[in-house]
């Protein structure tokens, strides 16, 4: 029982996001696609590629709160949850119920994962390779960062990749190991889909980006969907960000008190 209520807050943590009050969004819209395709020419690739990175939210630190709905084969949960992040070293997550009693805490590094649920004063430490239980080994702590932020994925963002542009949309599609994958831009030239498959590990994800809004003068999408299969077992997350901060002064607390049972 208590490894089972650790895995779903577990496959919450990995795939994120945030808590507090619903406030009026101001959503940046985007324009109305070309009417004429026009592939893109061969010695352009790397120009637009550029292009496409250069849309990236620049951040050192990601401050996240919203709500989120999960459903895990079937089982369907709301809570409130707070980001925070550092780039390239730490996901920080704490995960809220009604009354504002917090259920749970998880720190994600490059090397390690910690996941603690307070309702049952249990704790799991792991190497960051425990994710790949529910995700593809090809998954990276910089590419679990990149689909938190709506961002390219650096790995991805090469000449070796497939770029097409269609009515004033691009699609970046290939291969890497045994990781397919395929993203779809708007016109603002932000992503909106994001598809991942490891066929040969049964493991697919597809994430769904929408409604962004102005953070400082870049681009964070407010409400993300998330559909993730591995195996058997499938997971489905809503996310509604009610708040969005980069590049704020943040602490990331995180104990495991005497009291709590480590398990494996």
């Amino acid at each position: 029982m208590r490894k089972n209520t650790l895995n779903s807050l577990l496959i919450l943590s990995l795939l994120f996001v945030a808590a507090g009050c619903k406030t009026k969004k101001t959503i940046v819209k985007a324009p109305p696609v070309a009417v004429t395709p026009a592939p893109v020419a061969a010695n352009k690739k790397l120009e637009n590629l550029k292009l496409l990175k250069s849309r990236d939210l620049p951040f050192t630190t990601l401050s996240l709160k919203g709500k989120v709905n999960l459903e895990i084969d079937g089982k369907e949960n709301g809570v409130s949850v707070n980001i925070r992040v550092k780039k390239d070293e730490m996901i920080w997550i704490s995960m809220t119920a009604i009354a504002g009693i917090e259920v749970a805490r998880a720190l994600i590094t490059p090397d390690s994962l910690i996941v603690r649920n307070n309702l049952q004063s249990v704790a799991i430490k792991k190497p960051f390779s425990y994710i790949y239980k529910f995700t593809s080994k090809q998954v990276t702590f910089k590419m679990l960062q990149s689909v938190l932020s709506g961002n390219t994925i650096d790995d991805l963002m090469n000449e070796t990749s497939a770029l097409d542009l269609n009515a004033g949309v691009f699609t970046l599609s290939g291969s890497k190991t045994d990781l397919g994958y395929r993203v779809l831009f708007n016109t603002l030239m932000k992503t909106t889909e994001l598809n991942l498959n490891d066929v040969k590990a049964g493991q697919a994800l597809k994430v769904v980006y929408s409604d962004y809004q102005d953070v400082t003068g870049a681009l964070f999408p407010s409400v993300t969907r998330i559909n993730s299969v591995s195996g058997k077992k499938k997971t489905n997350i809503a996310f509604d960000f009610s708040k969005i901060d980069r590049n704020v002064p943040l602490d990331f607390p995180f104990t495991v008190p005497k009291r709590f049972e480590l398990i494996n």
